[in-house]
């Protein structure tokens, strides 16, 4: 966003995180290019000053190597570069594929890079803090907590008047930022040039997750700093709050298929749907069906799927009840796999490939199966237990989970409930008013509902599993 134009960038909701002011990140970029007069050792220090290592092997990201004529810089982006020299001046900086690059700016390889100038005086305003605080815990006969608080310290100052940097920076990022306490930070949006436009994924989970994120932090900070592990200023190392956000924030789409409350008051009119799809396939067809049998049913629609070549999503209500019900589809010759949030998170795109591919049937689920998921080859979305009302079986739950039957041409979703519930009333009314949009729009430009033909990608996420649970 520094150096283009036309930027598209993807985020989590932890963009709303301190990483620095981007005026003293402009200010520390090196910047290269042929012709210039600047040596290997200039090069090499401003790179240290960057936080960039140098190597004698070759480098890998945020790393650099020396050699008699040149230097090979393994950017933080993953591109690397050759910087050739010839007479103390740069001949040519060239791309990994041999194409001359005119010229380039290298930024940090870390956050909370400082100029040593400033860094001195924010070394000092945490000594400063710390002699503070280390008087307040005596006072209080907290012994135990000031000697850990000033071990710990003096060890990141030492550290930081040596290296620049040390594990954990961003926890002196008021100082080293010079703000006052409780100043909100500088985040990811304040990289972004005005105006420009924000699209809120999935915003009726990321509304509230915004909104909760602060005060989550600020409560596992303060148990941090209470018992001397980190310095009061530790808590301005913390997301915006809410309020925050939304001053930062200027030109802003919700996308959502099950928007809520916030979404619709800072809309008003201006909503706009996308019922229609361009393959022409409808929202799935829903059915309720009464409990007392619904696993013997499940096990039949399940085995009717699997005679069409088609797959299975069904949810529980709680993680055991998951494992149960796929004990006994296994028991029954049914290829399964539950997943929930015990399962590592690299290892669940692994089992929705198995689900893809065949390799497994079903898959069940509790609250994962929900916002995002893609399966062309699932037609049929079981929820047991549908009327117990709750945060799992609401409306907006209720929608989302039907979803994942709407890629396919067969979609249907069945509902194991009692009773119809304000909930399960709202999805069929729901769900039947966009079928009636949908056909409606089908019927008008002659559409023929045509299955979806999705490549299943592999994804080499088995190494990565493994080397994480050694």
């Amino acid at each position: 966003m520094l150096t283009q134009k036309n930027v598209l960038v993807i985020a989590s909701v932890s963009c709303i995180y301190g990483i620095g002011d981007p005026s003293e990140y402009q200010k520390t970029r090196l910047e290269l290019h042929a012709g210039q007069s600047i040596s290997q050792a200039d090069i090499a220090r401003h790179l240290g000053f960057l936080q960039y290592e140098r190597t004698a092997q070759p480098p890998f990201q945020g790393q650099f190597k020396i050699s008699s004529n040149s230097i090979i810089i393994n950017l933080v982006t993953g591109e690397t570069i050759t910087v050739g020299f010839q007479n103390r001046k740069i001949s040519a900086v060239i791309s990994k594929n041999g194409v001359a690059i005119e010229s380039i700016a290298i930024y940090p390889a870390k956050f909370w890079v400082t100029p040593q100038q400033k860094l001195r005086l924010a070394i000092q305003n945490i000594k400063n803090e710390l002699e503070e605080r280390i008087e307040e815990l005596q006072s209080a006969n907290r012994f135990e907590e000031a000697d850990r608080l000033e071990k710990r310290t003096l060890f990141d100052m030492e550290m930081l008047k040596k290296q620049g940097y040390v594990n954990g920076i961003e926890n002196y990022s008021r100082h080293l930022s010079f703000r006052q306490a409780g100043e909100p930070p500088t985040t990811l949006l304040d990289y972004f040039p005005k105006p420009f436009l924000l699209f809120l994924d999935e915003s009726h989970i990321a509304v509230p997750q915004l909104n909760a994120m602060q005060e989550g932090d600020r409560r596992r900070k303060s148990t941090l700093v209470h018992y001397g592990f980190r310095l009061p200023s530790a808590l301005d190392n913390r997301p915006l709050t809410f309020s925050e956000f939304q001053s930062k924030i200027n030109n802003v789409v919700y996308v959502s298929a099950t928007p809520g409350p916030y979404e619709f008051e800072k809309s008003g009119a201006r909503i706009a749907e996308q019922l229609v799809r361009p393959t022409g396939i409808l929202d799935p067809e829903i059915i309720v069906r009464p409990v007392a049998m619904q696993i013997k049913d499940l096990l039949k629609e399940i085995k009717r799927c699997i005679a069409a070549n088609e797959r299975v999503l069904a949810l529980t209500l709680t993680k055991r009840s998951a494992e149960d019900l796929t004990e006994y589809l296994l028991t029954n010759g049914i290829k399964a796999h539950y997943l929930h949030s015990e399962i590592k998170t690299l290892k669940r795109p692994g089992i929705l490939q198995d689900l893809r591919k065949g390799t497994v049937d079903v898959v069940v689920g509790v609250n994962l199966l929900r916002e995002g998921l893609d399966l062309p080859e699932v037609s049929l979305v079981a929820i047991l237990d549908a009327d117990r009302e709750g945060f799992l079986r609401n409306f907006r739950g209720l929608i989302q989970m039907a979803g994942r039957a709407a890629r396919s041409i067969n979609g249907k979703v069945i509902l194991y409930a009692d009773k119809i519930t304000d909930s399960i009333k709202k999805t069929v009314a729901e769900t039947k008013r966009r079928q009636i949009i949908q056909k409606a729009y089908n019927k008008k430009l002659g559409v023929v509902p045509r299955a979806i033909r999705k490549t299943i990608v592999e994804q080499e996420l088995s190494r990565l599993s493994e080397i994480t649970t050694v």
